[in-house]
This record gives C-alpha cells, structure tokens and sequence, in this order.
C-alpha cells in the first residue's frame, strides 16, 4: 500500500448515477500530483473520497496507512488538509478571517468556547502570512473575494501540520496576477521537504504549479491517463480528456493548452 494515498478499483455511484467508475491510483510520499478533468468529471468526488469524507460504494480506499472503514476518520481527518468550495460554504459569513484558520485546530468551521493557546494563534498568523493575506486577519470572511477566501482556506488546511493536502482548484475565479502569485506561493510550499503532500484538483492545465510531478486525467468518472506528469500531460491525453483536439505545450515548468 502506498504511504499517502492508495484508491483501489473505487467506484462511487448516487442513484442511476456513477460519479466514479473503478477508479484506482496511489500517491506516494515526496510526489506532488494534479487531477485534470472537465466538469462531472469526478474530480471533486475522487478529492472528498481521499479526504475521508464520502465513502465509496465499492473499492479500498487507503489513506496514510490507514484504510477508510476499518478507521476512526475524525482520528484520521486532522492529518488530511482540505480546502473546497463547499468547505468554505460552511464558515460563517461573520467569522473573522484569524479563527476561520486557528479554529482548524479543533476540526470546526466556528469559533465558540475552544481554547487556543498562544502558539495557536502565531501559527494560524503565520500560515495567513505565508499565503499572502495576513492583513485581512480580522475582516469577516464573508466579505472576502473568492482570491482571498481560497488563499484563507489553504491557510486553514495547514493549520493542523497535515501530512496530506487536498486542494479543490486553488486558482479558480482569480485574475491573472492572483493567479500567478497564489502558484509562486504553492510551488515554494511544495519545494518544502517538509511540506504535506499535494494532491491539487483543477480543469486548466496553466493553473498547475511548477515541480508537480505527476498527474491523473479522468474523464466522465473513469481515469484517462496517470503518471508521472511529463509523459500524463500529453496532447493526445488531454485530447482524449476534454474531447476536443488540443495542443500541449512545455516551458519551465509550466503548461499550456490551446484548441486546434
């Protein structure tokens, strides 16, 4: 079994609906992986598999040596760091931008009653620091913009030192200059030995950080292509992936995707 993530033949299905279909794949420590897909592709649904929040309908799911039904995920949970649109749906508005971070300590999306100490809180400063927006400590989260309230959530998702990062699209809905500020600010934290190990779901393959290693291509829940990312992100792969006849292109590190 692979250290950090091992999906064997997974399939997820809801209803008449299969989001995926026997999906198997294994990330190992030190990799740092992107998942690429149009939308219903099962991207997210694969993302909240790993995380331990959605149990499969058949298949083993490993997840840092432990496997999902045959743990206690609420022990297993603050070793995943997970930062999503629908995580972020359930902060309160009003929450301020500091507690959204430190109350990850805790695994709740409120601050109450909890004690944090003060290496709690220098901590969840530090995080905010490092992704750029430890000036908005004490606005309310609900008035951030969608930039800001991503970065806020990768924040969050390192508060509790996870081994494991999960990260459902990062740069969606931000301009070019937050863009490309957010993947400077994720290619050094993936350059980190001791960084968690990065699984990061996006549809646009310039959004891919630079040093991603490998990459996994699934299309209507089935798995495309995987591997390490030279020989994965292809442009017969990313054909095949969207349906449409594409160009991939290759410089520093980078990738770029245009129709022909």
């Amino acid at each position: 079994m692979s250290d950090v993530l091992d999906l064997s033949a997974v399939t997820v299905r809801r209803g008449t609906s299969v989001l995926l279909d026997s999906v198997s794949f294994a990330v190992a420590a030190g990799e740092r992986w992107v998942v690429l897909g149009p939308n219903g592709a099962g991207k997210s649904t694969l993302l909240s598999v790993a995380a331990g929040r959605l149990f499969p309908t058949s298949g083993t799911v490993g997840i840092l040596g432990e496997t999902l039904g045959r743990v206690d995920v609420f022990e297993l949970r603050p070793r995943i760091g997970l930062a999503s649109t629908a995580l972020a749906g359930a902060v309160p508005g009003h929450e301020r931008v500091s507690d959204v971070v430190v109350t990850a300590a805790y695994g709740v999306t409120g601050r109450w009653r909890e004690a944090y100490d003060p290496d709690d809180e220098a901590r969840a400063a530090d995080l905010l620091a490092l992704l750029g927006v430890a000036h908005l400590a004490g606005r309310a989260f609900g008035t951030l913009s969608d930039g800001e309230r991503k970065r806020t959530q990768i924040a969050r998702a390192l508060m509790t030192d996870p081994e494991l990062l999960l990260l459902d699209e990062p740069a969606g809905g931000l301009d070019l200059g937050g863009r490309e500020d957010l993947l400077r600010r994720l290619t050094a934290l993936a350059a980190d030995p001791d960084a968690p190990t990065p699984v990061m779901v996006t549809h646009h393959v310039e959004e891919i950080p630079v040093g991603t290693t490998h990459a996994l291509l699934l299309r209507g829940g089935q798995v495309v292509a995987a591997g390490p990312a030279p020989q994965t992100l292809t442009s017969a792969h990313l054909s095949d992936t969207f349906g449409l006849a594409l160009e991939v292109t290759a410089r520093a590190g980078r990738y770029a995707a245009r129709a022909l």
